[in-house]
């Protein structure tokens, strides 16, 4: 396992009544429902948490990736991620798909910041290996 030298920030939250309670982050900004997957109403859940911080970073990613190959990135670049819950006999698990979308930049350029990418954000380095994760280029 890799040691961080230098943390550059942490991310801190408070949560109470798991799946159907509340989270709220240190700082106030972030201040959320927490309800169980398919629940009707409010809230949101960890796996949608989860996708939104996942594909947030890769696209991070990708722009690190573009600006050392020199390449301009569309506005509107875009990871839709889709993080399942589910199991197998009495284990929970996730898996995950990520799908990218380039708009404009050449299909083999596009891929090469994928791969990039995948390589370098937090987010693909602790899940590889962990969990099944498959990345789809538009």
């Amino acid at each position: 396992m890799t040691q961080i030298d230098k943390v550059l920030y942490t991310g801190r939250t408070h949560t109470t009544g798991g799946r159907s309670g509340a989270s709220r982050s240190s700082d106030g900004r972030l201040d959320i429902a927490l309800s169980p997957p398919g629940a009707s109403g409010g809230g949101t859940n960890p796996e949608q948490l989860f996708a939104a911080g996942w594909s947030a970073c890769f696209i991070g990613a990708i722009g690190l990736a573009a600006g050392k190959m020199k390449v301009a990135l569309p506005a509107d670049t875009a990871v839709d991620a889709e993080v399942d819950l589910g199991m197998t006999g009495d284990a929970y698990l996730l898996q995950a798909r990520l799908n990218v979308s380039l708009p404009g930049v050449p299909r083999e350029v596009a891929q090469a910041l994928v791969d990039a990418a995948h390589q370098t954000c937090p987010y693909s380095k602790a899940t590889r290996g962990n969990i099944g994760v498959t990345i789809t280029l538009a």
